[in-house]
C-alpha cells in the first residue's frame, strides 16, 4: 500500500521480470540518445521497444536476433543495388542492437565449445548433427552463429 495525501490507496504492483529489465535499459538509453541527438540510436531503440511491447511474451534474444538478421539481409540487398549509404545505416543499427545481446564467442572459443558438446553428446557421424546443434543453441543462445556452428560441427563429425 502507498500513502497518498493522507489516505491509503491500495495499488497492485506488477512483478517485473527479465523482459522488463531490457525495456527499462532501452528506455534509459533512448532518453540518453534523444538528449545527445543521436538519431540512429534513437530510431533503432524505438523500433526495438515497439517490437518488445507488441509481443505478449517476448523472448528478448529472439527479437534482437531477428532484428539483426533482418538488417544483415537488407545490407546485402543494398550493396547489390549500389546503395552503400543505406547499407552503412543498417550496419550502424546492427551495432546499436548488439549492445543488448550476449557477447558472441570467437571462432576459436566456438570451436572448443562445439568440440566439447560433440564429445558429451557422443556424436560421431553427420547424422548426429541435429543433436549437436540442438545442444549448441540451448547452451549458447545468441553467442554462436548458427551457420558457423553448423560448419564447425560438420567438420568435427566428418
Amino acid at each position: 500500500m502507498i500513502r497518498v495525501s493522507g489516505q491509503l490507496a491500495g495499488i497492485t504492483l506488477i512483478c517485473q521480470d527479465a523482459p522488463m529489465a531490457l525495456l527499462e535499459q532501452i528506455d534509459a538509453d533512448l532518453k540518453k540518445a534523444m538528449l545527445a541527438r543521436d538519431n540512429v540510436t534513437r530510431d533503432t531503440l524505438r523500433m526495438l521497444k515497439s517490437e518488445l511491447l507488441k509481443l505478449d511474451d517476448p523472448d528478448d534474444l529472439e527479437v534482437l536476433t531477428r532484428a539483426v538478421k533482418s538488417r544483415r539481409d537488407s545490407i546485402k540487398s543494398y550493396k547489390e543495388g549500389g546503395r552503400q549509404d543505406l547499407a552503412d545505416q543498417e550496419q550502424a543499427e546492427i551495432e546499436v542492437i548488439q549492445r543488448y545481446m550476449p557477447k558472441p564467442l570467437s571462432d576459436e572459443e566456438a570451436s572448443e565449445a562445439i568440440a566439447a558438446i560433440v564429445t558429451e553428446v557422443g556424436a560421431s557421424t553427420k547424422k548426429d548433427l541435429g543433436k549437436v546443434m540442438k545442444e549448441v543453441r540451448a547452451r549458447y543462445p545468441g553467442q554462436i552463429d548458427g551457420k558457423l556452428a553448423s560448419t564447425i560441427a560438420g567438420e568435427l563429425l566428418s
